[in-house]
């Protein structure tokens, strides 16, 4: 009777890439359906303050947290050469980037706009810490990977740090979301078994497990 080795079981990156993808659609859509059916929209100039705000939510947990994770998983996700895929790596977390801009911008603009203090809850220390080291890390990572100067034994060190600052700043931005909506709701006062308490309650949940979905991806193989 014929047996199996044992690296005939071997995991791989793969499953782990692929549910990724189908977590990102689901918390994408989720929050979609939180800022569009339950809350007033999204606007960056309104008098409705409101949409000022849900811009926050859209950009950082889609344009920051979705499309890093995306970009982090490059390296696994892109069929091609090693330099291709730190271009695709470096224009993804570029956009990741922006996003975090544009979604600080419109958080402080809201409170402004309504006279609220700035920086007065956990989840603003937390976030503004994941923000500052994302753009130490992307700043760091340029010149230390891109730049031409840089000395290839320097770069060489530098690959196992950069790799576990990353997930660290990942998961930071995670914990992040997670502190922000469970603040919301807490300010909007839901009830439990509510339709929109309960978006909320799975957009967190289905975050979690995108960030451990790009952790295995990360960690595991491409091929067995």
């Amino acid at each position: 009777m014929a047996t199996k080795s044992r690296s005939d079981f071997k995991a791989t990156a793969r499953p782990a890439t692929i549910f990724a993808q189908v977590l990102a659609i689901s918390v994408f859509t989720l929050v979609l359906v939180w800022l569009l059916h339950f809350r007033e929209g999204l606007a960056y100039n309104s008098p409705i303050k409101q949409k000022i705000f849900n811009v926050h939510p859209l950009v950082m947990v889609v344009g920051f947290i979705l499309i890093s994770g995306e970009g982090i998983m490059m390296y696994k996700i892109v069929p091609a050469s090693q330099n291709t895929q730190k271009m695709v790596h470096l224009i993804w977390l570029s956009i990741a980037a922006i996003a975090a801009i544009v979604g600080i911008s419109a958080v402080f603009k809201y409170h402004r706009e309504l006279a609220i203090a700035h920086m007065y809850t956990l989840h603003s220390w937390i976030g503004m810490s994941t923000i500052c080291l994302f753009g130490i890390q992307w700043m760091v990572s340029f010149f230390s990977f891109w730049w031409p100067g840089a000395k290839q034994e320097t770069r060489f060190r530098l690959i196992p740090w950069h790799a576990v600052f990353g997930m660290v700043i990942f998961f930071m931005a995670i914990l992040t979301a997670e502190t922000g909506l469970m603040e919301k709701f807490t300010f909007l006062k839901l009830r439990p078994d509510s339709p929109e308490a309960l978006v909320i309650n799975f957009t967190g949940l289905l975050l979690i497990l995108f960030a451990i979905s790009v952790a295995l991806s990360v960690l595991l193989p491409r091929k067995s």
